[in-house]
């Protein structure tokens, strides 16, 4: 445990000594709330789906979460090319732990953007249904947050340049964002993309914190979790499985 602890606590001093993507990290969710929330916020009212910046800011904080959870597999790369990587992985101490580490902590500074987010969405005018119900939200943030981080950390394993990374990384986060319902309401969407955002696991996160925070859920709330709990676990297993034949 002391090791997962030290490489946790890397992650978090690696997150609050760079306050250039702390403030990077905001400026997307930020402009999106913005951007959308206001500009298309006249539109969706008018269209009589109610307060579109409600129904935005769940889905903004999974974005926040997803992308910057993404970035973890980008840390394994520059561990790699400068040599932390190896010197860590000679160590007497099991792979598992080493990838859970470093992903707890990924996962943690990642938590911690999306709550930053919600503070900005409760300055531009957002309040949540029930104070209470933002705790069973920050359970789902952190679950779609350590998931991801043990699917990036698989990704980091096998990936030796940056360029691939990223190449990779657009090929798979954004598709899974923008088809997931969080930007638009899935009620009159075509049948395909229906259906694409059903089998799609960051659907069910988004639905999930729309629950806990403005009350509304598509899917029902016992889908989201079951969802969320089986792309959580297989997520993990991949990250493990991956790193355990990681080359430094």
């Amino acid at each position: 445990m002391r090791v997962m602890y030290i490489l946790w606590l890397r992650q978090i001093k690696r997150y609050f000594r760079s306050r250039s993507r702390i403030i990077g990290a905001i400026g997307q969710p930020l402009l999106f709330l913005l951007a959308l929330g206001y500009g298309l916020g006249s539109v969706y009212k008018a269209a009589g789906q109610g307060n579109y910046l409600e129904f935005l800011v769940p889905g903004i904080m999974a974005q926040t979460i997803l992308f910057s959870a993404m970035f973890f597999g980008a840390m394994i790369i520059f561990d790699r090319q400068f040599g932390f990587l190896k010197e860590t992985m000679v160590a007497p101490v099991s792979r598992l732990k080493i990838m859970l580490g470093g992903a707890l902590g990924g996962a943690t500074t990642s938590v911690i953007q999306g709550v930053l987010v919600f503070f900005i969405s409760l300055a531009l005018g957002f309040r949540p249904h029930d104070w209470l119900m933002a705790l069973v939200a920050l359970i789902f943030m952190s679950m779609l947050a350590i998931a991801i981080t043990s699917f990036s950390s698989g990704i980091g394993s096998f990936v030796q340049d940056m360029q691939g990374f990223q190449a990779i990384n657009q090929f798979l986060v954004f598709p899974l964002y923008f088809l997931s319902g969080a930007l638009y309401p899935l009620t009159h969407v075509p049948t395909w993309l229906r259906i694409i955002a059903e089998i799609n696991p960051i659907s069910y996160t988004v639905d999930a914190l729309r629950w806990a925070l403005i009350g509304t859920s598509r899917f029902g709330i016992g889908s989201d979790i079951i969802a969320m709990g089986i792309t959580m676990v297989v997520l993990i297993t991949f990250g493990a499985i991956r790193f355990r034949y990681i080359e430094a």
